[in-house]
């Protein structure tokens, strides 16, 4: 009886963790920062907010639109991600098994006077995925999450005088989230099963039990507002401000899954109340935080052009995330500390007019992480990331521009990252430790036509 009453007060602990898996709905920090929005711009660095690029200045710079002469403008650019993380925990290692993430923009814009240009851009501003397993010792933290933003800009652009831009653009953005995550590890289920005397196999690292977490977001509302100067012939500078968005998760679908149906049945038994998770829905805030960008760009020849830009992503903002449950189940409302710091990312790009048709682009981007390393959640490896990239641009006729680029992301390394769970075996408050390092590979690919 003992044994039992022990087991029943375990299994209220596990119900109150599960709501902390809510936290991985937070994946938007740099880790899923989408700066892969152009093949022509990646192939250098991704600069681009001084920079007059047509319909793809919508994103970078809307005030950059104003200056194109073109009746219509098309544009648009698919990014394959493939990253590699790994944790070292205790002394072995364990790495992700990541499938591709496939970023994209698509933009569409034309004239309406000759200093007045309209248009319209579809992309994906945040988004990506992690993979870690349901077999790695991090399970009750996170195991694999799949998110998705996606971004809807309608955008006008009045170039003022021949050298003063101004350009605003109103963001539509939605997103989507998928995760997965242990609720019962499995060294845990084995400890609990050896206590009360149960025979089943060791699980290890398998969890016992885990939940899976789906939820769409409301839409949310936000504008983009640019500014571009041409100082003369060689230099111009510009800059833009996206503003904060909060996308709301208002009714979120939960369901719990085991590793075998000897388990499912024996959990079930012991404690039935645990499938309240599988009626139950939930709220949650997950912000997409301002992004201020400032950018210069330089032309020392006719066939050569430098750029340097500078973005600030607002992260500050977001301190905490708050869970909310549905009546009876408000008592495991949660609020989760965060304290996310601003980070800044520079970019820094160069390119060349080999020919007429051939153009040759390189670039570095250096990302700076704003996870806090006390609270350091492996759903993404936040880290600051080295970022080399090269491309080109070939044009087969005149209007027609084909564009490639690739980019390899070297992220630095943290050691000894932190982050807090509860023990569901004890009910005490314990934190995993590890050593996380990542990479990625980055090819890109995109078309514009222009008349």
């Amino acid at each position: 009886m003992e044994l039992f009453t022990n087991f029943v007060y375990i299994m209220k602990k596990i119900l109150t963790a599960a709501t902390a898996l809510l936290c991985t709905l937070t994946g938007m920090a740099e880790g899923y920062q989408i700066n892969t929005l152009s093949a022509k711009q990646l192939g250098m660095g991704h600069t681009g907010v001084a920079m007059k690029l047509g319909s793809e200045s919508m994103i970078f710079n809307p005030a950059g639109l104003g200056f194109s002469d073109k009746t219509l403008d098309l544009s648009g650019s698919i990014t394959g991600i493939k990253a590699i993380a790994n944790a070292t925990v205790e002394g072995s290692k364990y790495e992700t098994q990541n499938g591709w993430s496939t970023p994209l923009a698509v933009n569409a814009s034309f004239k309406i006077y000759d200093n007045l240009q309209a248009g319209i851009s579809f992309f994906t501003p945040y988004g990506s995925a992690i993979n870690w397993t349901k077999n790695w010792p991090g399970s009750m933290l996170s195991q694999e999450v799949n998110l998705k933003v996606y971004n809807i800009q309608p955008t006008i652009a009045w170039r003022i005088t021949p050298k003063l831009s101004v350009g605003v653009g109103m963001d539509i953005a939605w997103g989507s989230v998928d995760l997965n995550k242990a609720l019962i590890p499995g060294h845990t289920f084995d400890a609990i099963a050896s206590a009360m005397g149960l025979q089943f196999p060791a699980l290890g690292n398998a969890a016992a039990a885990s939940v899976n977490l789906k939820g769409t977001s409301n839409v949310a509302l936000g504008a983009n507002i640019g500014v571009m100067y041409d100082i003369n012939d060689q230099w111009t500078v510009g800059a833009n401000f996206r503003t904060k968005m909060q996308m709301k998760v208002s009714a979120g679908t939960a369901s719990v899954n085991y590793a075998n149906a000897l388990i499912e049945s024996a959990i079930q038994q012991l404690k039935p109340e645990l499938d309240l998770l599988n009626e139950s829905d939930f709220s949650a805030q997950m912000p997409c935080p301002y992004v201020l960008n400032f950018g210069v760009s330089y032309k020392p020849i006719k066939a050569l052009t430098l750029a340097l830009d500078a973005q600030l992503t607002g992260w500050k903002t977001y301190r905490e995330l708050d869970i909310e449950f549905p009546a009876p189940l408000d008592g495991f409302n949660q609020n989760i500390p965060k304290n996310y710091r601003n980070a800044w990312c520079f970019h820094l790009g160069a390119q060349y007019a080999l020919t007429n048709r051939f153009d040759l682009r390189a670039g570095l981007m250096v990302d700076t992480t704003p996870v806090n390393k006390d609270h350091y959640n492996p759903e993404t490896p936040g880290m600051t990331k080295i970022e080399p990239t090269v491309g080109f641009s070939f044009r087969p006729i005149e209007r027609l521009s084909i564009d490639a680029s690739f980019m390899y992301v070297a992220g630095t390394g943290i050691d000894n990252a932190r982050c807090s769970y509860t023990d569901i075996a004890t009910g005490a408050e314990k934190t995993f430790t590890a050593d996380y390092r990542v990479h990625a590979f980055a090819p890109a690919i995109g078309v514009s036509y222009a008349f």
